[in-house]
């Protein structure tokens, strides 16, 4: 299982079962010169600066790859907690820093299944195959994956 991520303080429907570490990911970037020169002139006639868009994505991700590598090397399921934060290092040049829980967890999905079976007993129903849980919709992932 590849850890996952939460910016949440648990991990849904999951348990934590240990906490291991914070754990913690970063990088420094520096704007290239051409690139500032661009973003100069597009910052005068206004619009989004796409090259510092897509510097600040790969910080991110390089930031988040670093934290993962920490994370597995814990044997850990998960991170939770996770939280970004950016820094001025010098003129031109930005720390981006992620961190985060490292932990261990279980599905809960036996537990629900469990639980919902024997609610519908109780009432003399059955439980109706069909219906969706809410825990199987789709969630918002802000990593894009």
């Amino acid at each position: 299982m590849a850890v996952q991520l939460s910016n949440l303080e648990h991990l849904p429907n999951y348990q934590i079962t240990e906490r291991l570490d914070v754990v913690y990911g970063s990088t420094v970037r520096s704007k290239h010169v051409g690139k500032d020169l661009f973003a100069g002139l597009k910052n005068i006639v206004g619009g989004e600066l796409t090259a510092y868009t897509e510097l600040l994505e790969e910080s991110r991700q390089e930031a988040i790859d670093r934290m993962i590598i920490k994370a597995e090397a814990l044997g850990a399921d998960a991170v939770v907690g996770l939280r970004f934060s950016t820094s001025s290092i010098a003129q031109g040049a930005s720390e981006l820093f992620v961190y985060g829980t490292a932990v261990k967890a279980i599905p809960m999905q036996q537990r629900v299944d469990e639980s919902a079976h024997q609610q519908h007993s109780q009432i003399g129903q059955t439980p109706n195959p069909t219906q969706t849980p809410t825990d199987d919709l789709p969630r918002f992932n802000p990593f894009g994956e």
